[in-house]
């Protein structure tokens, strides 16, 4: 298999897992939501590993910073910009714009890596009022 074949992959399980971590979040199922969503990070940072794969002669690659602000969003909203997010990377990436499909995954990351954090929190919460 390619890196490219894996980058894409990896693109659709992480696809395939927001999905599920959706699901999970509907059915209130915060076991299979946790799961759901490490399996994400875990693609999108095998993703972001063949990007650097294949982009080691671009500098520019390494000096991103996340655009998108994820303060006060609540996971609904941040797991609707994460399925764009990456159906953006996938389809930058098969129309061979390699930077942008770099950038909409890398933004993705820093979108999981908010929601992980956000539960987190409301994890040690509830175990603070036990």
């Amino acid at each position: 298999m390619t890196v490219d074949e894996k980058i894409l992959q990896s693109l659709k399980s992480a696809v395939m897992y927001l999905e599920n971590s959706a699901i999970a979040l509907d059915k209130k199922d915060g076991d299979l939501l946790v799961d759901s969503i490490w399996h994400v990070a875990a693609e999108l940072e095998y993703a972001l590993f063949l990007f650097s794969i294949k982009t080691q002669n671009e500098s520019d690659t390494l000096k991103l910073k996340p655009s998108l602000e994820f303060k006060n969003a609540d996971v609904d909203t941040m797991l609707a910009d994460m399925k764009n997010l990456l159906n953006e990377a996938e389809r930058f990436f098969l129309n061979g714009r390699l930077q942008d499909a770099y950038k909409s995954a890398y933004a993705a990351r820093h979108c999981i890596l908010k929601i992980r954090e956000d539960l987190a929190k409301k994890k040690l919460e509830i175990l603070r009022k036990e």
